[in-house]
């Protein structure tokens, strides 16, 4: 152990942990990638066709695949926006939506309440506890929750043609859940509805790691409050807004419980829903061909947010 360098050092402790890593995730996303290379086997004993190397991709990618998955997305904007007629493309397009919109409403509003409950005041331990309690209703029952707040004749958010609520004259449809465009958008508002307190509590915990005698300085060289959050608070806390958003943006990429209880996967198809579809129906070959292409996206992701954490790090 003497011999050992620090860096050594620390990949040795780490190596446990590394171990379990590959039994729990890599092992699983190798053995995926090995079932999409085989065709869907729809009768018989089998699970897994005949090997057919990466045709399920072609397939996935070409539209040929798209009589088995969820309806397509925003059909009413085809004829504007051909490159998301494919059902694949599709759900892809839903899932980035989802990801971007939620996760930036998220980190704004989570960084204005870690701010709000980083200050002293009176009453701070109970605003904390109100603003986890969305955090803490379990999905199903918050998908349920907003289900009926937008049923027709049963929900008080949602009117009626001749009795229309606010949401109504700003837009929103009368049957909201049955739209695609209305779905999502109803979708991302329960999402970040629920999600806030988590980047909330992730960026309040970078905020009071901040050490408070850079503030007494800060002040009595003149600097004023936006002078003093610019120089000290939003710098020191970058690194820990990128690692809240990173685990966001990995949880919404994997959308998939909000959207069933809500709008239904047929009417709002996220890619997890055409995992979860795909494998329903006995297409395990396709259902595996969707879960690696997926993986590899939130691979993708995860590298871009490495490289701008590593970034900031650095210029810090």
């Amino acid at each position: 152990m003497e011999s050992l360098s620090e860096t050594q050092f620390a990949y040795f402790l780490l190596s446990p942990a590394l171990l379990i890593l590959l039994l729990i995730a890599l092992y699983p996303l190798i053995q995926t990638f090995s079932y999409s290379l085989f065709a869907d086997q729809l009768t018989g004993s089998s699970r897994l066709g005949q090997f057919v190397g990466l045709q399920n991709y072609v397939a996935l990618f070409t539209g040929a695949r798209d009589f088995a998955l969820p309806s397509a997305f925003l059909p009413e904007f085809s004829s504007s926006f051909p490159f998301v007629t494919g059902i694949y493309s599709s759900a892809l397009m839903v899932t980035l939506i989802f990801t971007a919109v939620s996760v930036l409403f998220e980190t704004i509003l989570g960084f204005v309440q870690a701010l709000v409950l980083d200050q002293d005041f009176r009453g701070r331990r109970w605003v904390r506890v109100a603003i986890i309690i969305p955090w803490a209703v379990p999905i199903v029952i918050q998908g349920m929750i907003w289900y009926l707040m937008f049923q027709p004749n049963i929900g008080f958010l949602i009117g009626t043609q001749q009795n229309p609520t606010f949401l109504n004259t700003l837009g929103l449809s009368f049957t909201p859940l049955r739209n695609t465009a209305d779905s999502l958008f109803l979708i991302i508002v329960a999402d970040v509805w629920k999600t806030t307190a988590f980047m909330a509590l992730l960026i309040l915990a970078g905020l009071q790691s901040i050490d408070r005698s850079l503030y007494d300085v800060a002040r009595v060289s003149g600097a004023t409050n936006w002078q003093q959050f610019k120089m000290i608070t939003f710098p020191l806390i970058l690194p820990t807004v990128l690692v809240a958003m990173l685990f966001r943006t990995i949880g919404a990429m994997r959308v998939y419980g909000i959207i069933e209880t809500m709008g239904g996967c047929t009417t709002v198809p996220s890619l997890s829903c055409l995992v979860v579809t795909t494998f329903n129906n006995s297409m395990y070959a396709t259902s595996a061909t969707v879960a690696f292409v997926t993986a590899a996206l939130i691979g993708i992701v995860v590298s871009v947010y490495l490289v701008k954490f590593a970034d900031a790090e650095e210029g810090f």
